[in-house]
């Protein structure tokens, strides 16, 4: 047992310096971006910015329902990649091949919102291997197959103003919320975070509900993202929804072996942005979502 403790401790120090070596500027180099770093995790933001989406006469900001990422955490002295790339239809077939031809995998393809104009799809990635070379492969795909921009945004440039009173919605929904292009964005965690090849889903990863709200004047707010829930929370939180005049737009997975096995709820609405926030902490009171507040 003694010798079976040291060759395991040996490994995972092992593990831990050849994670450590992962140059990360060569990362940021390859997809033309700068990442935002939570721990070890390395997020990097593609939104569709050119895209102009509009939905029940609302434009829809890219930081509303159109900001796809990709994510890398160390992993086994490599780098495990998650993301969501947000494409139009004539898209996905291009992009997907040449990912596909690249090694990395697809984990979901799916709609995230309803009537929007043009209608826009969602693709979800994952792989495993040197971090540089998938996020080339990553860029090279987007670049040569759809116009995610890679040019940094301008500089300068003052942020949109939140017309609603965050510090209520904060209080409301019990966590605190961030500004982002115009959006005034939630990620609330669940209690227990899922495991996927052994490593922690957690808000980084995309492992957490997202709850946006878009100001659309009057007090009121556009709001749309997604609940991640367990199958047994999937019909008690849309019963909820429904009950608060939230329109649910899509149910499905994003990852293949998460455990336990998680579903992500989309949502819609446009109203008084006070009220919907109470509707929405009613929801998320039906699933294991962290209240901090």
């Amino acid at each position: 047992m003694k010798k079976l403790l040291l060759v395991l401790a040996s490994l995972a120090l092992g593990g831990t310096a050849q994670a450590a070596d992962i140059d990360w500027k060569k990362v940021d180099a390859a997809l033309g971006k700068t990442a935002t770093v939570s721990g070890e995790i390395h997020r990097y933001g593609l939104p569709r910015s050119d895209l102009k989406v509009t939905l029940d006469g609302v434009a829809i900001k890219p930081s509303l329902a159109l900001g796809g990422w990709v994510a890398f955490a160390p992993m086994h002295g490599e780098a495990m990649v998650m993301g969501d790339l947000v494409l139009l239809d004539t898209e996905i077939t291009p992009v997907m091949t040449r990912l596909l031809n690249s090694g990395l995998d697809i984990t979901a393809i799916h709609n995230h919102i309803l009537r929007a104009s043009p209608a826009t799809f969602y693709m979800h990635v994952g792989g495993h291997g040197d971090p540089e070379k998938m996020a080339t492969a990553i860029r090279a795909a987007l670049s040569a197959d759809s116009k995610t921009p890679f040019d940094p945004p301008p500089a300068n440039q003052p942020p949109p103003a939140i017309e609603l009173d965050t510090a209520k919605l904060d209080g409301i929904l019990g966590v605190k919320g961030a500004a982002n292009g115009g959006v005034y964005q939630f990620n609330v965690p669940r209690r227990e975070p899922s495991m996927e090849g052994g490593m922690a889903v957690n808000a980084a990863l995309g492992g957490a509900n997202a709850i946006n709200f878009q100001p659309t004047g009057g007090g009121k707010a556009a709001i749309t993202g997604d609940f991640l829930v367990t199958g047994d929370e999937v019909n008690p939180l849309i019963r909820a929804l429904r009950a608060g005049d939230i329109e649910v737009t899509a149910i499905h997975s994003h990852m293949l072996d998460e455990q336990p096995r998680m579903f992500f709820i989309h949502f819609w609405a446009n109203d008084d942005a006070e009220k919907l926030a109470r509707n929405v902490r009613a929801a998320l009171d039906k699933t294991a979502a962290v209240k901090t507040q």
